[in-house]
């Protein structure tokens, strides 16, 4: 289908930066349905918005799966499952 050796990407790594694409297209979607976001204050006690809750889950997301894979052997689909669990806390809670 495509060529991706030209970076030596797995379809893993391509997909993952795929729905790391569709998140922004949907927020961005949202966001011109609904602007402002709708700051509020969670349990880091600092006023966050919906970009901001994005963001904090993807950043705690790369670092739980380097976690994963530098102290477990399980699989890496584990990881992910973690991490969408940890994403809907953070829009949850944060």
């Amino acid at each position: 289908m495509f060529d991706l050796s030209w970076m030596a990407w797995t379809w893993p790594t391509a997909l993952f930066f795929v729905v790391i694409a569709f998140f922004l297209c949907c927020m961005t979607v949202w966001e011109f349905k609904s602007p402002g976001g709708g700051p509020r204050r969670g349990i880091l006690t600092l006023e966050t918005t919906r970009g901001d809750r994005l963001f904090i889950s993807l950043l705690g997301s790369a670092f739980l799966h380097l976690a994963w894979l530098g102290l477990t052997d399980q699989p890496l689909w584990i990881a992910t499952g973690i991490c969408v669990a940890y994403a809907g806390a953070v829009f949850r809670w944060v």
